[in-house]
């Protein structure tokens, strides 16, 4: 058993929508990305998945609506939800999902990561 000090972890990459883990437990990872812009619109049919947002903000785009997530906010968004994370300034997120998520669910794109490293 040791601390993991997610501020020192994120002070190691500066690339963004490129996750990384820092830790397992109970068959989810604990996942920490950068992100800015916009990512591809995709869902995960059974995983829901939890958005910690640690700095910046955060844009989760849905078909039917928009929801701002601040610092010091989270989201989950269920299983089979269509979303689009957003933002528009570099933005600290971390994240909670079952090690089967697939980062980008059924959709393939450049930004896909098949195996996240880990930190």
């Amino acid at each position: 058993m040791k601390t993991i000090n997610i501020k020192e972890k994120y002070e190691l990459f500066n690339d963004y929508w490129k996750p990384r883990v820092v830790a397992e437990l109970n068959n989810q990872q604990v996942i920490i990305a950068k992100v800015k812009g916009e990512f591809i619109w995709h869902d995960h049919k059974d995983e829901d998945e939890l958005f910690n947002v640690i700095k910046g903000k955060l844009r989760m785009e849905f078909r039917d609506k928009v929801v701002e997530v601040n610092e010091g906010e989270m989201i989950i968004v269920p299983r089979g939800v269509e979303h689009r994370p957003v933002a528009e300034e570099e933005t600290w997120l971390l994240l909670f999902e079952p090690l089967s998520t697939k980062h980008t669910g059924d959709v393939n794109s450049k930004r896909t990561v098949k195996k996240y490293p880990r930190i």
